[in-house]
């Protein structure tokens, strides 16, 4: 017998197709689970590049919530876990599995919010968004000892919300004799007797009550967005053929509501001077120094030019072209209204706005408060600032 096991072997260990099949039945498991796992490693990369798509994204969602729209840190957190899992919905290793037993992201969604008041009532939010994904891996993988592997990403992101900058405005006011003229828009109806008829009657704006309106809210708008007055200075000039005394640059704007308030249509008309005293004021180191000793910041500063004729002499266009210029060399941007004003006063003001879109040919006394609500609003608009 032991002759006969002998010889079997002998033989067995001669014959190819015998070392073929024991080789192959040691080494295809080990194949199969170097397959699987390589399947399983690219299936890895794509959902881990998914899931940090979406925690970025979860990321930036509760940062600009929290920014824009004042949720609670507590609700911060909620949004970004269910943002994760509504984002990874088409992500996931078995979606009909998934819609039954969904992978609870809350878990191991974990974020945290720091937030610092920067200026006035301004909040910066830190948000880092952690989060986690079980991958399960294929049958294959099971021949290596593998059943599946947990991936974590982090996101980092910043918000801010705060006034657009601290800003500088000056007015530039035409006050000549023709803004006592009427506009075509009706400020009040009254009732009036032609004969046995009664008739309703309207009144008109005159041209400096408009200013005086459209002005005054220009400066609401300002007041609104610095609450605290730590952000916004204003000054005002008016002029007809000489230029008026001015109001100082100063924080707030009471002051320049005040000087709006007693403004009275009279006289010629000449620009020269009253946009010189604008520029100057607003490119001094002190206006600089002023907002950096308040709120830190460097201002943007704006000229609001408005007028409602020609000036008396062509020689007044070119002194108020020149600093124009120099407003734009120095980064001033200048809005310019022409309300219901003749060509040369429309070509003036034309030059003078920073761009095409900073100026406006008003024709009533509507159009005229609309392109000073439009200056406010661009002059004071908020933003969120989101850096990943």
């Amino acid at each position: 017998m032991r002759s006969l096991a002998s010889s079997f072997l002998r033989r067995l260990l001669r014959s190819r197709s015998g070392n073929l099949t024991v080789m192959a039945a040691l080494i295809l498991p080990v194949g199969l689970g170097a397959a699987g796992l390589a399947l399983d490693m690219s299936k890895m990369i794509a959902t881990k590049a998914a899931l940090q798509n979406a925690s970025d994204a979860a990321a930036l969602a509760a940062a600009s919530a929290l920014a824009n729209k004042g949720i609670t840190n507590d609700e911060a957190k909620a949004l970004a876990a269910d943002f994760i899992s509504g984002q990874m919905a088409n992500k996931m290793d078995n979606p009909e599995v998934e819609k039954t037993h969904p992978f609870n992201f809350s878990s191991c969604t974990h974020v945290n919010v720091k937030d610092q008041t920067t200026v006035g009532t301004a909040k910066k939010f830190n948000v880092t968004v952690q989060t986690c994904y079980d991958v399960k891996y294929s049958a294959l993988s099971a021949f290596l000892g593998q059943s599946g592997g947990r991936l974590t990403v982090t996101s980092s992101t910043e918000s801010t919300t705060e006034s657009k900058n601290a800003l500088s405005m000056y007015l530039v006011l035409d006050r000549s004799g023709s803004m006592a003229e009427y506009t075509d828009t009706v400020s009040g109806s009254y009732s009036c007797r032609y004969g046995r008829k009664t008739y309703t009657c309207y009144t008109y704006y005159d041209k400096i009550t408009a200013l005086r309106i459209a002005a005054t809210n220009l400066m609401n708008q300002l007041s609104s967005s610095d609450p605290d007055t730590a952000l916004v200075r204003s000054a005002a000039v008016s002029y007809n053929s000489a230029m008026q005394t001015p109001v100082a640059m100063k924080w707030g704007e009471s002051h320049v509501k005040t000087y709006i308030s007693t403004l009275t249509a009279d006289g010629g008309t000449d620009s020269g001077m009253a946009f010189k005293t604008a520029y100057q004021a607003l490119v001094a180191s002190s206006e600089n120094t002023a907002h950096m000793n308040k709120n830190g910041q460097v201002p943007s500063k704006y000229i609001v030019f408005m007028t409602d004729g020609d000036n008396n002499y062509t020689s007044a266009d070119t002194e108020t072209k020149k600093w124009c210029d120099l407003a734009r060399t120095n980064g001033i941007e200048v809005y310019s209204v022409a309300f219901m004003a003749p060509d040369r006063g429309r070509a003036l003001l034309s030059y003078c706005a920073t761009t095409s879109a900073h100026y406006f040919a008003a024709e009533n006394a509507d159009d005229l408060n609309a392109a000073f609500e439009y200056i406010g609003e661009r002059a004071t608009d908020t933003a969120t600032r989101l850096t990943q």
